[in-house]
């Protein structure tokens, strides 16, 4: 008798289930979820989830910031405080991002199981190229200065470092790597970059004649940098030198030394920043620009080293500067 009610039972249920009532339930839910989707759009992002600097970018010619919140790519005008969003199709966490010399595109890393490097067009904000060379996950991204090359660092468990000729979609240079890498950055003229990490400092070097003419991957040539009596330090930023420093390469570690190499990779030079830790820097031609604790930017002299100020602190949050009326 129990098994025979149970039989009833689930026959029951699914003549229950076949019939249209039901039907037309199913059609008008996914149908409002669907009119839901059309209706529902991303207004504003509160929060950041950026690691580090290499998930920060600032395009210099039309002032946009970007960085990630959780897979959203925040596009921000900081003149008119608006949004804009990427949206990743894969919902994995972008953990690093970089704009084109041009600011007409973006490329982001994320973290997961095969992770993608991915090519946004940034006024359409639409996925133009990816490339999965990855396992689990990407420390840094950065284009050449020519825009033709992306060069990706995978975690330290990934070991991988590859040149990605993004436009035709394949990996045109690629190498090993053991150190944890968090910052990345390429030569003025395009024949190599520098990797800096945890006790890590390397020059790699692109032969393009081989690059160009070959269709396989080629192995890429990998220097480290002499290191001297600071290779125990975490090194914490790097970028290659503009203009007459073009051959000079800067770094600074998270123990607060701003440091450069010369041309042939020796720390040659190092000052003290002054303060418990440093974490960021940005060089031009004239200026490096040292982001350290507490908010304070100090900037140097790229030719000598030399100190030039502090800049400013920026006013806490929620101070309105307008009703200020006297220097304090």
């Amino acid at each position: 008798m129990a098994a025979d009610g149970s039989g009833t039972i689930r026959s029951r249920i699914r003549n229950l289930l076949r019939s249209p009532s039901i039907k037309l339930r199913r059609s008008g839910a996914a149908r409002h979820t669907r009119d839901l989707s059309d209706k529902v759009t991303l207004e504003k992002v509160l929060g950041i989830t950026a690691s580090g600097n290499r998930a920060l970018a600032c395009d210099p010619r039309s002032g946009l910031v970007a960085y990630p919140a959780g897979c959203v790519v925040v596009l921000l005008n900081p003149r008119k405080n608006k949004q804009h969003h990427i949206f990743n199709s894969s919902r994995k966490a972008i953990t690093t991002l970089a704009f084109s010399p041009d600011g007409k595109y973006v490329v982001t890393g994320e973290s997961g199981h095969m992770p993608a490097v991915r090519v946004w067009e940034v006024s359409e904000r639409v996925q133009v190229s990816e490339l999965q060379e990855h396992k689990y996950g990407i420390a840094c991204v950065a284009f050449s200065p020519n825009g033709k090359y992306i060069v990706s660092v995978g975690y330290q468990h990934d070991m991988v470092v590859n040149v990605w000729n993004w436009k035709k979609n394949i990996v045109v240079a690629s190498n090993k790597v053991s150190s944890k890498v968090t910052a990345v950055s390429f030569s003025d003229d395009n024949s190599y970059f520098v990797t800096a990490g945890n006790r890590h400092v390397k020059f790699w070097y692109l032969d393009h004649a081989k690059t160009c003419k070959v269709n396989a991957t080629v192995p890429l040539l990998g220097r480290s940098g002499l290191l001297g009596e600071l290779r125990n330090n975490f090194f914490s930023d790097v970028a290659c030198g503009r203009g007459r420093q073009a051959s000079s390469t800067f770094c600074i570690t998270s123990s607060g030394l701003l440091c450069e190499f010369n041309d042939r990779r020796l720390l040659d030079k190092w000052v003290e920043l002054r303060t418990s830790q440093a974490t960021c820097l940005s060089v031009t031609e004239e200026f490096i620009f040292c982001g350290c604790s507490d908010g304070t930017v100090r900037a140097f002299s790229p030719i000598n080293l030399h100190f030039l100020c502090t800049l400013p602190r920026p006013h806490c949050l929620g101070v309105d500067v307008a009703s200020m009326v006297e220097a304090r």
